[in-house]
């Protein structure tokens, strides 16, 4: 029972903070009305600016927010113990992670749907901006890297996964096409979109699993299927983020928000079932909290912190939230159920996440023998559930290695394998409710590679954008252009996927500690323009003021930690070259908020409109 337990607690102290602090929010501190004019009409292209009926909203915010982030973190974190990983989730989406979601949300739809960097410029300072700007340059490389090769890898591991994956982008487009092209209702083709969705599942579970490894030469660094994956996933991001939103981001996402609805209530009914006859249980399946961490692996503070991300509080919102999501809002009361709501749900993931990788995992591990093709170049793959079970289950899982060593340290962990924990174990769950193993398994894979897939070309729409800014303030219009700018985004995420591990394709894990410090690093510079913001019109700050703290804090310690105890002795200079430019960016930009701060109070920035007639009088 203990399971379940804590999965209703959870979702209850969510939907009490949405409906009491998320409210207080939205119209106390924000004072959100709909009287205003948004940036979706008022600068309509039908491109990037497209008024959109919130639900198609909250889905394309929810799923971009909502990729493997929230997913790997605590599939990770639960190395120390399942409860600090659950207190932090909890506490930290309510308190800290949706009011940076909300703010930066709210920043971005009264300054014209600017992102939250270019809106920097005018509430902090012009230099501000720029800096900013870098930092999220560096921050969407890394995650271009990191979920192009966690999706490459749930591909290689689970070629079930990739025809309903693949499957979904032509579906999308033509609902996009039939609503926007044609006047036709969403509701109707999103849903046959779905079953066509899960129909794909399962042809692709028991008849056409697509796994390259089965036709890719043997032998070649860059010939394995997860360096061949992440080129094809990028090489995708780079057409997808070009095109109208209409066409493929909205509706893709809105199926996915669907898919993602549906695997949630399938996850809590069997979880349910499970807890009820006992197959389930928390507490013997998992420490609370481990006492038998590897003596190599880092300290729970503040690693367990940038380990969760996304989970909790995520930089990278701000960049869908003042990016994406704040071009297409209709009404300014919206943000409050897309940016603050969106953050609570993404919580609620991370808890299911938690509770599958410990009482899930607990069920049992999942074998899988595969067997020779003999009439396609796709294996086909038989999965059971192992006989161990209960805390030995987990330690299968968190206390082994890349090549099955037992009492491995925590640098020879595989990402895979971490992420494997939560489809395993989800899977689990959905046995339970009688779903055939090797169906859940596909069901679980589809829905984790489905929404990084979401994040991945939204992380490159974005990189465009910052590309381009920094490309005009630099006056090099050149690089400005869009393909030219998403091709550089795309190729500079590609080199780092390829080259920052030891081997090509293997910097999954290793990028990950970096992914989060400069993710949640990142958060902290955002709720500091959101401070300024507040505070140049004279409202409340403690209840942003203290999250901004902990933001800028927990991050740069761990960076720091990391430097000079990993990557600096070990030679790694891509993650050192990076964590020390994201420590002077970081402190530069904490220097231009200090110097503003006498003179910002009470005092509101200037409009986008007087910083044009500015600029144009001076030239």
């Amino acid at each position: 029972m203990s399971t379940l337990l804590v999965a209703v607690a959870s979702m209850i102290g969510f939907i009490v903070a949405y409906n009491t602090y998320g409210r207080w929010l939205a119209q106390r501190l924000f004072t959100l009305t709909d009287d205003a004019i948004m940036p979706s009409e008022e600068m309509r292209d039908d491109v990037d600016f497209v008024p959109t009926r919130k639900s198609i909203v909250f889905g394309h915010h929810f799923t971009s927010i909502a990729g493997t982030g929230p997913i790997v973190g605590p599939a990770l974190a639960v190395f120390w113990g399942w409860l600090p990983a659950l207190l932090w989730v909890v506490f930290g989406s309510i308190l800290i992670g949706g009011v940076h979601d909300l703010s930066a949300l709210v920043i971005s739809i009264r300054n014209k749907g600017q992102t939250i960097g270019q809106a920097a410029g005018r509430i902090v300072s012009p230099r501000a901006k720029i800096l900013f700007l870098i930092v999220l340059a560096l921050a969407l490389s890394v995650v271009l890297a990191v979920f192009g090769l966690v999706i490459a890898n749930i591909f290689s591991i689970y070629p079930e996964s990739v025809l309903s994956v693949w499957m979904a982008m032509p579906l999308a487009t033509a609902i996009g096409w039939w609503v926007y092209r044609r006047g036709g209702g969403l509701l109707v083709p999103s849903i046959l979109g779905l079953a066509l969705l899960y129909a794909c599942v399962y042809v692709g579970a028991y008849y056409l699993p697509i796994n390259l490894a089965a036709v890719l030469p043997s032998g070649h660094a860059y010939l394995t299927p997860v360096v061949v994956w992440t080129g094809i996933l990028l090489l995708y991001a780079f057409v997808a983020s070009v095109l109208p939103v209409w066409l493929l981001l909205q509706p893709r996402d809105y199926i996915n928000s669907l898919q993602l609805f549906v695997a949630l209530g399938l996850l809590v009914i069997g979880l349910g079932v499970a807890s009820f006859t006992g197959a389930a249980d928390l507490t013997a399946s998992a420490p609370a909290i481990s006492d038998e961490v590897p003596a190599d692996a880092p300290s729970m503070l503040p690693f367990l912190f940038i380990t969760i991300a996304c989970g909790a509080c995520s930089g990278f919102h701000c960049l869908v939230s003042s990016g994406t999501t704040s071009k297409q809002l209709e009404k300014a009361s919206h943000a409050q159920a897309v940016g603050y709501g969106g953050m609570l749900l993404e919580g609620m993931l991370a808890v299911l996440v938690i509770l599958a990788c410990s009482a899930g995992i607990g069920m049992g591990p999942l074998t899988r023998q595969t067997i020779a093709a003999t009439d396609s170049v796709a294996a086909h793959i038989e999965i059971e559930r192992a006989e161990t079970t209960g805390r030995e289950a987990w330690r299968a899982y968190y206390r082994t290695g890349i090549n099955g060593e037992p009492d491995a340290g925590w640098k020879n962990q595989n990402l895979a394998k971490k992420v494997g924990a939560f489809v395993d174990g989800g899977a689990n769950f959905l046995s339970s409710i009688g779903m055939p193993l090797k169906l859940g398994v596909a069901v679980m894979a589809v829905l984790v590679a489905c929404f990084a897939a979401t994040t991945l070309d939204t992380a490159t729409r974005l990189q465009r954008y910052v590309i381009s800014e920094l490309a005009e303030s630099a006056g090099a219009r050149p690089l400005a252009n869009k393909y030219v700018a998403t091709a550089i985004a795309v190729g500079v995420g590609l080199a780092i996927a390829v080259f920052a591990g030891e081997k090509p394709g293997t910097g999954g894990l290793v990028l990950w500690p970096l992914f989060g410090a400069t993710n949640q690093l990142l958060a902290g510079l955002a709720l500091m323009v959101t401070v300024v913001f507040l505070a140049r019109r004279s409202k409340p700050l403690a209840v942003v003021a203290i999250p901004m703290f902990i933001m800028l804090l927990m991050p740069a310690w761990a960076i720091t930690l990391d430097l000079f105890n990993d990557w600096l002795p070990n030679r790694n200079y891509v993650l050192s070259a990076f964590g020390l430019g994201i420590l002077g960016l970081q402190a530069w930009m904490v220097v231009e908020g200090i110097l503003v701060w006498k003179e910002c109070q009470g005092v509101l920035e200037k409009t986008i409109e007087q910083e044009i007639s500015n600029s144009t009088a001076s030239t």
